[in-house]
């Protein structure tokens, strides 16, 4: 019999996808390689980000790009093979990140972001995962007053705009609120109605458990091929064919290349990153996930651990892991927080974020296929929008009037 929809991937997007089409009653099956949220959406900083209504820009000032040359950051490192692979892409993105277009990427990006609480919430509570979430907000803390003072104008903005609610601290009261922070800080930015999670894997797991509750399947198994087999689509997989009317491709990293067999040469690249878990001095645990912004990289305190998540490493999906990164994160992470315990396992993790140059996410139809949907592209955020794009795809196949505005969002705008 063929099932009326497949949906391939199960990181937060295809799992919120495929929970969105059961709750409408479709008959939906959910195909990944590994359970639910064990790749990109397990590495994750564990923050749903209210206040992301601003995409990560490219470097477009010259110091800037100079400073990257060395390659010694903490917040972005590359591999010269990456760089030539993606080269038209990171153009693309460079190109976006000018003023004249980013402005409008803003406005269109925070269409999502606004409804990213609001989104998870039903889901956590059909999942009875509410003891994962924290809603305390977490901490931008900065080292430099010039920075602090240039993100306080923007989070202003963001409040008159987008609804976002935050504290100002100044290096006093950011001591009230993490009184075991050691670097000389100039002050931080309390993102108030953003949420933290405790374990981002597990967060994902429940929301597949709920999908499954609800009526949908879960398979486990590698897809092969995919082809339009009539009116419907046939995928080949390690458990067998699979028939279906509809199929929704939310492969994350890898569906810009799996697309292409499709005949699709969307402008797909990868920002990797890494973590690793730590232990913390008795008594001296953080209240609050940290962002080090200045730096750049995450500290949060965890069920695993105090995790500390790296910046971007511009490489090849397929490229051997680095450690540099890492390394440099922690030593600059020692000195924010010397209570920083000794690494709780033997290999960092190392993933990947999906991202196109526009800084939007593909949510729609594809162009030349009926039957056929992609949602993947969300950059930094997909752990953030992953509710929201359910919906949004759930609205636009059913035939519903969508949340918002669609139109930013569409694959044939490349």
């Amino acid at each position: 019999m063929s099932r009326q929809t497949v949906v391939l991937g199960a990181g937060m997007v295809g799992v919120s996808i495929a929970w969105h089409l059961a709750r409408r009653g479709r008959s939906v099956l959910l195909v990944d390689r590994r359970p639910p949220g064990q790749e990109t959406s397990y590495g994750n900083g564990g923050l749903i980000q209210r206040e992301a209504v601003r995409p990560y820009t490219f470097p477009r000032e010259f110091g800037k790009l100079l400073s990257a040359l060395p390659n010694r950051r903490v917040d972005v490192r590359y591999q010269l093979s990456g760089m030539l692979q993606f080269a038209g892409p990171l153009f693309g993105y460079w190109r976006h990140s000018a003023p004249r277009y980013y402005e409008q990427i803003i406005a269109e990006y925070a269409s999502l972001i606004m409804l990213s609480t609001q989104e998870h919430e039903p889901m956590i509570e059909a999942a009875g995962a509410a003891e994962l979430i924290g809603k305390e907000g977490w901490l931008e803390v900065h080292r430099s007053q010039a920075e602090l003072a240039r993100r306080q104008h923007e989070a202003e903005d963001a409040a008159r705009r987008f609804g976002v609610t935050h504290d100002l601290l100044d290096d006093k009261g950011l001591a009230n609120r993490e009184p075991h922070l050691g670097a000389d800080l100039a002050g931080a930015i309390h993102w108030t109605n953003s949420w933290s999670v405790a374990d981002p894997g597990a967060l994902v797991a429940a929301y597949a458990a709920s999908f499954q509750q609800q009526g949908g399947e879960l398979l486990q198994a590698g897809v092969h091929h995919m082809s339009q087999d009539g009116e419907g689509w046939r995928i080949d997989t390690d458990a067998g064919r699979l028939d279906a009317q509809e199929v929704v491709v939310a492969l994350g990293p890898w569906a810009g290349e799996w697309l292409q067999g499709l005949g699709y040469r969307l402008p797909a690249f990868v920002k990797r990153g890494y973590h690793m878990h730590y232990g913390a001095a008795e008594g001296q645990r953080l209240r609050h996930w940290i962002a080090d912004a200045d730096v750049g990289y995450i500290l949060a305190p965890m069920r695993a651990g105090i995790r500390l998540t790296t910046g971007a490493e511009l490489a090849r999906l397929d490229a051997p892991p680095s450690q540099g990164q890492l390394n440099a994160a922690e030593r600059k992470a020692r000195e924010l927080y010397p209570a920083l315990g000794e690494r709780l396992e033997a290999e960092p993790w190392k993933g990947a974020r999906p991202c196109l140059p526009d800084m939007k996410p593909v949510i729609g139809p594809a162009p030349r296929h009926k039957g056929l949907w992609l949602a993947f592209g969300h950059g930094h955020q997909g752990f953030t929008m992953g509710p929201v794009t359910g919906r949004l795809m759930a609205e636009m196949m059913e035939g519903e009037p969508t949340a918002v505005d669609m139109a930013p969002f569409r694959a044939d705008r490349f």
